[in-house]
């Protein structure tokens, strides 16, 4: 099994994304599948040619991108992805897409198809907080969402992917307010190892409460 697996560069001001930092430290084999590693633009349709030409040269098996969350205390595996590109902030190229669809002969939405509760299972066995996500927002991190779930239904059929949000380092909180949330790298990376393992150990996700009343 061939897993790709993508990380945003710094965007939002910030000199780091904890994405990207991540990917380069997970190992080359987890649990006997090659992890392959992509860093990929904070840009709206750059990231997702990216994607696509990385897909397209290694034939991976799975693709999972990890993208940053600041604010958010654990690692959340997102649920689906919506067809909408609503940009609170421009990107790293300066595009500020309002209220446009991804693709415009896409669904409304797309479910990942990786085991997103197998996922949060195995990371939270590791002692690592994580949980279910019902929203990847509305900027690339959905945009690659939905994005690279069109492209396995249209062009790559029988590939599975997902992604999956991460905090704050320790490091950019420090001139933030005090109560701001953040997460070791090193908790980080074997958080990740953890979700890659329950993709490749689980074809299906399990049967277990994930969901939120909010």
């Amino acid at each position: 099994m061939k897993i790709l697996v993508t990380g945003f560069d710094p965007f939002g001001g910030e000199a780091m994304n904890p994405a990207i930092e991540a990917v380069k430290k997970l190992p080359d084999t987890i649990q006997g599948a090659t992890i392959l590693k992509l860093e990929i633009p904070t840009v709206w349709r750059k990231s997702l040619v990216a994607i696509e030409d990385a897909i397209q040269k290694h034939n991976p098996d799975v693709i999972l991108s990890i993208g940053q969350a600041g604010g958010r205390s654990d690692i959340t595996i997102e649920r689906i992805g919506i067809n909408v590109d609503d940009y609170r902030i421009p990107d790293n190229e300066g595009n500020q897409i309002i209220d446009e669809p991804v693709y415009s002969d896409g669904p409304a939405a797309y479910f990942v198809n990786v085991p997103i509760k197998a996922m949060v299972e195995r990371i939270r066995e590791k002692k690592i907080p994580a949980s279910v996500s019902n929203t990847a927002g509305t900027f690339v991190c959905n945009h690659v969402t939905y994005g690279v779930r069109y492209l396995v239904d249209k062009k790559f059929p029988g590939k599975r992917s997902g992604f999956i949000h991460i905090p704050f380092l320790p490091q950019q909180v420090l001139t933030k307010p005090a109560t701001t949330p953040s997460m070791s790298l090193e908790m980080i990376v074997e958080g990740l190892c953890a979700a890659i393992e329950a993709i490749v150990l689980n074809d299906t996700d399990i049967k277990k409460v994930g969901g939120a009343t909010h």
